[in-house]
């Protein structure tokens, strides 16, 4: 992180400013792997690295593997997904998923965040939410703010008493142009009180 990106976000908001003061400086590091966290947030419903079931992990470990391309999803889905009981739907995205990354090369940290959340939408079953977590944690862009993410409502909510996308883009502006750190920090700071 860039080391003036912290006086900036504390200088802009003093709920944010004593969320920053008060925990552990959030440690992600990024897989780089599109296909990888797709498929995390698709079974597990949360991006690996916010994951506290571990779901995607235990399904990595079945199959006795670190990384998850489309290369070895046939390897994947016969070890890791053996027994496990998925939706139509999911399945479907699933496969949709494996279809458009064995037919399409992406160089995605040449895109700008609205190509990428274009091209990800646009996959049957991607939400603007997986888009989200992708740009957030996968491809570290700085700004964006998951509007459509439960726990980021729940802590916009309990933190600045606002309610709706309407409001907490208001909030989400003063943070810009990094907004996706802000957000890291709110989930630290749900994080970091769980653990109290």
């Amino acid at each position: 992180m860039n080391k003036h990106i912290l006086p900036y976000l504390k200088s802009k908001d003093k709920v944010l400013e004593n969320v920053i003061e008060t925990i552990p400086a959030p440690e992600i590091i990024s897989t780089k792997n599109v296909f990888h966290d797709l498929m995390s947030c698709i079974l597990e419903q949360q991006i690996h690295y916010r994951s506290t079931k571990k779901t995607f992990q235990r399904m990595l470990v079945a199959a006795e593997m670190n990384s998850l391309t489309p290369t070895n999803f046939e390897h994947f889905e016969a070890l890791g997904l053996k027994d496990k009981k998925l939706s139509t739907q999911k399945y479907e995205t699933l496969e949709q998923v494996v279809d458009y990354f064995e037919n399409n090369t992406i160089h995605w940290e040449q895109l700008s965040d609205e190509e990428v959340r274009a091209i990800l939408v646009n996959i049957k079953g991607i939400s603007n939410w997986t888009a989200d977590m992708i740009l957030m944690y996968t491809l570290e862009r700085d700004k964006v703010l998951p509007l459509d993410d439960y726990h980021l409502k729940q802590l916009m909510g309990r933190l600045y008493q606002v309610e709706g996308k309407k409001a907490m883009r208001a909030v989400g502006e003063h943070w810009a142009p990094y907004q996706s750190w802000a957000v890291k920090y709110l989930f630290g700071w749900k994080e970091f009180h769980k653990k109290q």
